[in-house]
């Protein structure tokens, strides 16, 4: 029976704990011991040449010990051209297997399944780093970045074949490594949106058009990864409901498109499901860019941004705009005003509906992110069909063991406000909650000590240490 089937007869009379906590079946593959996943996260904690690094180990290893049933990795490159940020552990050649093998090692003693998530950033290229300083990022069109003004290229039909083998190899050794399967990031700007997306993609060949055509990259993808790991390894898709992708555009650009419709994504689900051979499960987010006012769903925190976004400021033409912007005071309030504006009132369960819609077409589980901490509204989207189990981040890097607490409690004591200063945060500095009142202290003083000391915490034990250095004498 698959899990769709098995979760139908659900009533409303059920516990909240016995439908977050019961086992799920994502694949044939795959079975996870509970419905919360945490989602992928992304911070600066490995080395520059995209080795993995300690505070990795330890970083993933909290959340495992902390309850969830599956861990999605933060974007892991299937190559440097396609790194969003350096400091970031890739997956780019054989000798990389090591390391995420003791990734699998740390967070399998707990239970805890982890998938890897193949990324290519395309465009959307934060910190290029010094290998691709003076590289156009690849894409599927010539057209800029519309948020930070990245300059592109539209691949050739060469390019685009190595880059599906690229895929291909990093789930190979994914497979190799041990670990549970792998996510292709298809959502909120990467390279597989600026494929799949009608208001990115302005390709005229087999790549470009019509929806079949701006899905046949990502179906080339899976189809080659099915053809290296076979069916017996668990693949899905991370993919915008809505792309959502005129926010900014009063701003910059008015003439481009919405981009994808709900009915569209519908229908790339149904090309990437291939007959049954395809994708195991969807991730369901929105937002055609990174950041979006739909992801990560709340503030906009125009002052701390200022202080981290200056180490962007050789990634783009327009991110000197942007840091104007954010450092002017009546600039900075009219942008955050818009940001809120597009988000709308939802922030806990944004992507619901849009799930729901989903599932409804759909014959595979489907995962569902979007600021999710509380143990009625997970709950309640489980239970009426929203979802077969919810992806959470932010809420996560404050509460690491959320799972623990959400099987004693509705809510955590301290919750995430979505103030979203992680994620600015996060471009310069290593990721965890920047949010002050959110840790104990008298004074603003001892609260932002606490807050370093739990940031700083994932770099203990350190890589280095005598002991350590004595077991290899």
């Amino acid at each position: 029976m698959s899990s769709n089937e098995s979760d139908s007869d659900e009533s409303p009379t059920h516990d909240d704990v016995d439908v977050i906590f019961r086992p799920l079946t994502l694949s044939a593959q795959l079975r996870v011991k509970n419905r919360l996943l945490r989602s992928n996260l992304a911070g600066k904690f490995d080395d520059y040449n995209g080795f993995g690094g300690n505070a990795r180990l330890n970083w993933e290893e909290q959340f495992a010990r902390g309850g969830v049933g599956a861990i999605i990795s933060s974007y892991v490159p299937i190559t440097v051209r396609g790194r969003i940020l350096t400091s970031y552990a890739t997956i780019d050649d054989d000798d990389k297997i090591p390391f995420w093998t003791e990734v699998g090692r740390r967070v399998h003693k707990y239970d805890c399944r982890y998938i890897v998530q193949l990324s290519h950033s395309g465009r959307q290229r934060d910190q290029p780093g010094i290998e691709n300083l003076y590289n156009k990022a690849a894409s599927s069109t010539d057209r800029r970045d519309f948020f930070h003004g990245i300059l592109c290229y539209a691949m050739s039909k060469e390019e685009i074949g190595e880059i599906v083998e690229l895929f291909a190899d990093g789930a190979e050794r994914v497979k190799k490594a041990g670990l549970d399967g792998v996510e292709l990031h298809g959502a909120n700007g990467y390279l597989i949106t600026q494929f799949l997306s009608s208001g990115i993609n302005d390709r005229r060949d087999e790549y470009g058009g019509s929806v079949e055509n701006r899905a046949r990259f990502a179906l080339d993808i899976v189809r080659a990864i099915r053809a290296r790991v076979g069916r017996d390894f668990h693949l899905q898709m991370k993919i915008n409901a809505v792309d959502h992708n005129r926010w900014l555009f009063p701003f910059r650009r008015p003439w481009e498109g919405k981009g994808n419709t709900l009915q569209e994504t519908l229908e790339i689900c149904r090309i990437l499901e291939d007959g049954g051979d395809g994708v195991d499960a969807f991730h369901i987010s929105s937002g055609s860019t990174f950041p979006h006012p739909r992801n990560p769903p709340g503030d906009m925190p125009v002052k701390e941004a200022s202080r981290a976004y200056g180490t962007m400021l050789p990634s783009g033409v327009s991110t000197h705009g942007n840091y104007r912007i954010f450092r002017s005071r009546s600039l900075g309030w009219l942008f955050r005003k818009w940001w809120l504006w597009h988000r709308g009132s939802i922030v806990e369960g944004i992507n619901a509906e849009y799930a729901r819609q989903i599932k409804k077409h759909v014959s595979v589980p489907v995962l569902c992110t979007g600021g999710w901490q509380s143990r009625p509204a997970i709950a309640e989207a489980i239970r009426s069909g929203a979802c077969d189990a919810v992806t959470i981040a932010r809420p996560m890097i404050l509460n690491k063991d959320l799972a623990e607490i959400l099987k004693r409690q509705e809510r955590p004591d301290v919750e995430c406000t979505y103030c979203n200063k992680c994620l600015v945060n996060a471009v310069a500095n290593p990721l965890g909650c920047y949010d002050e009142s959110r840790f104990e202290g008298k004074t603003f003083e001892d609260r932002r000590h606490n807050m370093l000391a739990e940031i700083m915490s994932v770099f203990s034990p350190p890589s280095y240490s005598e002991e350590a250095a004595k077991s290899h004498e």
